[in-house]
This record gives C-alpha cells, sequence and structure tokens, in this order.
C-alpha cells in the first residue's frame, strides 16, 4: 500500500507506529469537526491538552457548522491540484459524507484498522464499526462514538412517552403544541424521519439499498401521510421548526414544549446536571427499536499532517479518552471502544458512568438498534421534505 507523502518526504504508513509517533510530534494538527455542542467542545479543549503533553502535537478544533462545508473544501483542493497541503487534517463525520469522500477519492488510507488502540473496538464482535450507512468503511476512517435516537420528557407534565410514531401522532392529538423536531436538513430532523419510516414501512430491506431501486414515493408514503396528520398538533401548528438540537432544548426548558428528541442519549441527563432541565425530566427508547450509528473520524487524501492525525484518532479510542467521553460531566457520549475486552478496573470505572440517574435512557441491546438506511435516502428524503412543507 503506498502511502501518501507528508511534509519534507515523510511517509504515513500506520504500519510502523513507533515512526508515525515520531513524525507527529511538534506538528499542527487542524481537526474538523461539528462545534454546536458546548460540552463537545470544552471535550476537545482537554484532548488537545492531552495531545500536546502526550505527543507535543498543537491542535485545534476547527468548528463547523456543517460537516458538508469540510467536506467540499477537501474536493475543492482536489480540483484545485492541492495534493498534499490540505487545510483538513482530521474530520469527524459519517453517512452521507464519508460516502460523498469515498466516491470522489477523497480519503487517505487504509489505516484506521493498524491503530494500537483500534483492538479496543473488538470490531470482529462489533461489526457495525465496519460499515457507515451501509457503505463499507474499508479502514479509512476510525470509529470514535456511538449514538442512538431517544425521547425526553418532563413527566411532571407528561405521566408516560409515546413508545412509537403510531403512538405519538395519538399523544400529540391529546397534547397539541407539546411536541416537535428540527426542521430537515438538519440531521436530528432528518434522523427523525428515517426513524418515523422504519417504524412504518412494511420491507425496511429497500431501505438498505440506493435509493434509486426502488419507488420512493410508493416507500415513503405512510411517512408523508403520518407527517401530514402530526405537523397540525406540532408546536406552532408545524408552520416552523428549531435549527436544531440546541434550539429543540432550549424550547424544553423554556416549557413550551413536554416533549423532544436527541441523538444523544444522555442529553437530558446532561441537561439536567447543568441545571437547564428539572429533575423530572426522564429519557426514553423507542419499543420497535431505535435508529443507531456510529460517528466516525477520517484523515483526507491531501491532510497536511496525517501522522498527528492518527495519533490524534488512536488517543481518542483510548480507555482514558473514552470514559471522558462518556461521562456526563464531561461530554456525555456513548464509547465505541467494547468495554468486555478492557481490565477489570477500567470496566469498573466505566460503569460507574452509567449509575442510574433518574433522567436516563434503559441499556442499549442488539435488539433495539435500528441501522441506518443507505445514504442516499437521506439526501432524498430531504429533499422531498422541503418540497412538501416548506414551498406551502
Amino acid at each position: 500500500m503506498l502511502f501518501t507523502a507528508l511534509a519534507h518526504g515523510q511517509q504515513a504508513d500506520p504500519a510502523d507506529w513507533t515512526a508515525v509517533e515520531d513524525q507527529a510530534r511538534n506538528r499542527p494538527l487542524y481537526f474538523y469537526a461539528w462545534g454546536g455542542d458546548q460540552q463537545t467542545n470544552t471535550y476537545l479543549n482537554w484532548v488537545a491538552s492531552e495531545l500536546a503533553e502526550r505527543h507535543d502535537i498543537d491542535m485545534t478544533h476547527v468548528r463547523l457548522s456543517d460537516t458538508a462545508d469540510a467536506v467540499a473544501r477537501v474536493l475543492a483542493e482536489k480540483q484545485a491540484g492541492n495534493s498534499d497541503r490540505g487545510a483538513v487534517d482530521l474530520l469527524w463525520l459519517n453517512g452521507e459524507n464519508f460516502a460523498s469522500m469515498k466516491d470522489n477519492d477523497l480519503l487517505f488510507g487504509p489505516w484506521a484498522e493498524q491503530l494500537p488502540n483500534y483492538a479496543l473496538v473488538n470490531a470482529d464482535a462489533n461489526p457495525d464499526v465496519r460499515s457507515d450507512f451501509t457503505v463499507p468503511v474499508d479502514g479509512y476512517e476510525s470509529p470514535w462514538l456511538r449514538a442512538h435516537l431517544v425521547f425526553y420528557y418532563d413527566s411532571a407534565y407528561v405521566a408516560s412517552a409515546p413508545v412509537s410514531v403510531s403512538e405519538l401522532l395519538d399523544w400529540a392529538e391529546r397534547y397539541p403544541g407539546e411536541f416537535t423536531y428540527p426542521r430537515p436538513p438538519n440531521f436530528l430532523g432528518t434522523t427523525f424521519l428515517k426513524q418515523a419510516l422504519l417504524e412504518l414501512v412494511s420491507d425496511t430491506s429497500v431501505l438498505y439499498t440506493p435509493v434509486g431501486d426502488s419507488d420512493f414515493n410508493a416507500v415513503t408514503a405512510p411517512l408523508w401521510d403520518f407527517l401530514d396528520a402530526l405537523h397540525p398538533n406540532l408546536l406552532r401548528q408545524g408552520r416552523n421548526f428549531p435549527a436544531n438540537g440546541a434550539e429543540l432544548r432550549r424550547l424544553m426548558v423554556d416549557g413550551e414544549i413536554a416533549l423532544a428528541i436527541s441523538f444523544n442519549p444522555t442529553e437530558a441527563v446532561n441537561s439536567v446536571a447543568r441545571g437547564e432541565l428539572p429533575d423530572s425530566v426522564r429519557t426514553h427508547l423507542p419499543q420497535r427499536g431505535t435508529l443507531a450509528n456510529v460517528s466516525f473520524l477520517a484523515i483526507p487524501f491531501n491532510a497536511s499532517h496525517k501522522a498527528a492525525a492518527m495519533v490524534a484518532a488512536n488517543f481518542l479510542l483510548s480507555p482514558e479518552a473514552q470514559l471522558r467521553a462518556q461521562d456526563p460531566d464531561h461530554m456525555g457520549g456513548t464509547a465505541v471502544i467494547d468495554i468486555t475486552v478492557l481490565s477489570q478496573q477500567w470496566q469498573d470505572q466505566f460503569a460507574a458512568t452509567r449509575q442510574s440517574h433518574p433522567a436516563a435512557p434503559a441499556a442499549m441491546t442488539g435488539t433495539t438498534a435500528l441501522q441506518e438506511p443507505h445514504p442516499s435516502w437521506m439526501d432524498a428524503l430531504e429533499a422531498a421534505w422541503m418540497a412538501r412543507y416548506v414551498s406551502r
């Protein structure tokens, strides 16, 4: 395998990890990652300080509002003939953004499975880390975190939350104005559409093939029927929607809604701990399963500091970094490494972060995880939603 040259003629070959660590020292690292969550930003500040202390890497978190902007930048650099001085060193992504980069030969690698800490993922027992929205990863991105869709609600006003989208419609009709979701193409809004579609279609297998292979209108008809009935019962009768998950959370904080969604299963725990939401908030999983995916890290083909990027990705898979990411007092995410392969001491520390907080969801199992559809469905659903509900 030929690996792209680094600055000064060095080679970023993950098979020689000692050389990679040596090449990474005294290098900058530009980590492009979504910047819309303060806890994540604070966590990445900690990562930067650890990389500086451990490896003399000067990491800058370039905060994105849309990951597609970074993908477009890499593509523009390729078209301009920039093959080794790219601005993006490491990129947090998954889904359609990974598929786009892979299709356009914008990725460096394969490298991910040669990271020393990759063994902690236990990929043979957790095959979802080897595909991204059905697209094979092939070692071109390293897993970072897990996420799944949850509903959270204020039990002071809601005795029990709906456990399916069908129940959600009945619930919204009984409690009009108490629920809404972010406007697609915001990822959380689109995730809600995919969750509803997975629950409503009779044969979900079509969703795991490219959208052009099926009759889109026929497959999605139950979704539009559901949304047509739901929207008049949303906050502001569905005439406008919150921009993102942070705005949705503020609506809950302000008491404008009593039921919300999140793709971070510890969203409610984190918000209660910060004093934003009351102690009466609870979280639950959809009964038929909840949409789940893995977030990954990729290195563009022309990244200027590939060795530093690999060292950073390896550190983010370490038990220490994964523990801090899962801890609600810090990032409050879900670890992607397989905790069962760790020493008992580490297992006990991870277990401590999952203490039975009243706002915490039930533990995920394989039977409650719904896998992401093919990435082409995401763009098609967003376009259809916009045409149906924005042009009115």
